[in-house]
């Protein structure tokens, strides 16, 4: 048999090695099959329960686990092939065994935490409605770059290079960085600042009255903020902007305001306090105006055409576009009201007074 292997290049199958090699092999197979099957089982499991946690730890581990179980296992295998060939290349299996369990244990911890704050945001939103997706998407992002961070310096202390060494040339470094760097940096603590003050979040109507800068909040990154104009442009606003201008955000006002000025004739001068009172009238009883809220109906100006009164409340909605609807309303009862006193309202006009000629003029 050894003969029929020699002469047909087969050799190795004579080689001590190769059964523990094959065992290994099969045990990894095995391993892989079995955790691949209970990974399966415990996610059915986990999927009826309400805990965020459990969905979000098997739903990370699948990959990395399998991962880490195959490269556990050739690693073995290159060690005993080490031991029995004793090559030198078969040195540098340790270190890339660790570098490559600090990596799996890193993407692990990435899709944990992107899990989590997944289920978080999906929890709260089918419970109440409401949640606060800046604040998650900022810890988790923080989260995430730790864990990179982290990871990076074990894998570099596993392979041999000096931490302190690297700590203390970042420190020079650093400041040669910061300066090539600036608007990066500013950007970053710009959104730093969006996310630890939270003046807005995803999802929010937000402007700006020092700049042209006005949509729907759709992303906040550590560098740039995309806002969604009403004409569905996309705008990139670096997050270091933010910390200069002034931002307003209408998604979180309490009322919306109607400010209207209506003129009605000057000769309706005497049914003026009359429009006015049932005016007020009809707001106060208006069920989408808050009562609340300051609420005036005035005569306030003697105009060039017209005797002007002005009307200021505010509604009990913030839609914008039930807002409108209700305003809507308002208006056109007030004009019915102006209607009814037999008085119109008013538009620019002139009036020229001619004046007689005298009696006995020339001819």
């Amino acid at each position: 048999m050894q003969e029929l292997a020699d002469r047909y290049g087969f050799a190795f199958l004579g080689e001590s090695w190769l059964p523990e090699v094959l065992i290994v092999i099969m045990t990894i197979v095995a391993v892989n099959i079995g955790a691949y099957y209970l990974l399966r089982h415990a996610e059915k499991a986990a999927s009826k329960t309400a805990n965020i946690w459990d969905d979000a730890l098997i739903n990370a581990a699948k990959k990395p686990l399998r991962l880490t179980i195959w490269l556990v296992g050739l690693t073995a295998a290159a060690d005993i092939l080490g031991k029995h060939l004793g090559s030198p290349i078969f040195e540098l299996v340790p270190p890339l065994r660790n570098v490559g369990v600090v990596a799996s244990l890193a993407w692990f911890l990435v899709l944990l935490t992107g899990n989590v704050a997944d289920n978080i945001v999906n929890s709260r939103e089918a419970a109440s409605g409401e949640v606060d997706r800046t604040t998650v998407d900022a810890v988790a992002k923080l989260a995430k770059l730790t864990i990179l961070v982290i990871s990076a310096l074990m894998i570099m202390q596993t392979l041999g290079i000096s931490i302190a060494g690297i700590l203390a040339a970042g420190g020079i470094g650093g400041i040669a960085i910061g300066f090539a760097a600036k608007d990066i940096l500013a950007n970053f603590f710009g959104g730093l600042t969006i996310y630890l003050d939270r003046p807005f979040s995803v999802g929010e109507w937000i402007r700006s009255p020092d700049k042209d800068i006005e949509g729907t909040v759709e992303y906040i990154s550590w560098r740039h903020t995309r806002i969604r104009r009403f004409n569905k442009n996309p705008v990139y606003v670096p997050n270091a902007l933010f910390t200069t201008i002034v931002v307003e955000n209408p998604s979180r006002m309490s009322n919306r305001r109607i400010k209207e000025t209506i003129g009605i004739r000057y000769q309706d001068i005497g049914k003026m306090a009359a429009i006015v009172a049932e005016v007020k009238a009809m707001l106060e009883n208006h069920p989408e105006i808050d009562n609340e809220q300051t609420l005036i109906v005035n005569f306030n100006e003697f105009a060039d055409s017209s005797l002007n009164f002005f009307i200021y409340t505010f509604t009990k909605t913030i839609q914008w576009v039930r807002y409108h609807e209700i305003k809507q309303d308002v208006l056109l009862q007030t004009a019915a009201i102006i209607e009814r006193h037999g008085a119109e309202i008013a538009f620019p006009t002139r009036t020229i007074h001619l004046e007689n000629e005298p009696a006995g003029g020339a001819a």
